[in-house]
């Protein structure tokens, strides 16, 4: 099996980054082959190259084929913490090749200005009992791709902003990497697939194991062909 090129798109510190360099290990099934950045100071860059891993600084963000050029042949497109839009033209090149993580349960609490603490806050002052992270595909308008993946994170009475955030980011670290290898040995099929969790839906302790079934058809539920 040749591994998935995976170019991975950053704007910030890279945690989410970090999580995929350390779970794809030595490529077998996908590898990361570039990271492209919307900002020259991004930590996420260091990660990068501190792995071994080329990196790219964009000069526009907004131009498509910048975007394009710097993703190059990559058969799978992460945007892990990245804060810009993908321009259309971008998303229609690479369509169902590009996919997002979100720190909530989506379709709620996502749309434009939606990130980081902003989606923690409204959470909780919606008085929701879950939260959650999510693997979309990205396209042409903010946050509503098909689903790929989903995991809850039941809130806490006494949570903050910041508390919520950082049992988020832990299922995040798990989730994204699950979602990548799930879709790499899929060969990144050319339609939205729905990726279903295997055993419990809940993280109730303080180690979190994200498991994921196989792919399924998100219009019908149905099992992906591959």
């Amino acid at each position: 099996m040749t591994p998935v090129s995976v170019a991975v798109l950053v704007s910030g510190g890279g945690t989410n980054l970090q999580a995929l360099l350390d779970a794809l290990g030595g490529g077998a099934v996908a590898r990361i082959a570039r990271v492209v950045s919307s900002r020259g100071d991004a930590a996420a860059l260091e990660r990068a190259r501190r792995a071994g891993v080329p990196v790219e600084v964009l000069t526009d963000p907004a131009d498509p084929a910048e975007v394009v050029r710097a993703v190059g042949d990559a058969g799978l497109v992460v945007l892990a913490g990245y804060l810009k839009r993908v321009p259309p033209a971008a998303v229609a090149r690479f369509r169902w090749r590009v996919i997002n993580i979100h720190p909530a349960l989506l379709p709620a609490f996502g749309g434009d200005g939606m990130y980081g603490r902003r989606v923690h806050e409204a959470v909780l002052a919606s008085g929701a009992a879950l939260s959650g992270a999510t693997v979309h595909y990205v396209d042409e308008e903010y946050d509503r791709g098909p689903i790929l993946a989903q995991w809850p994170v039941p809130v806490r009475a006494d949570d903050t902003p910041d508390s919520l955030a950082a049992r988020v980011l832990e299922v995040e670290h798990r989730l994204l990497p699950a979602a990548v290898l799930a879709l790499a040995r899929l060969g990144v099929p050319e339609r939205p697939v729905r990726l279903s969790v295997r055993g419990s839906t809940f993280v109730t302790g303080e180690t979190v194991a994200v498991d994921l079934d196989t792919a399924a058809d998100w219009r019908t539920g149905g099992p992906a062909d591959g």
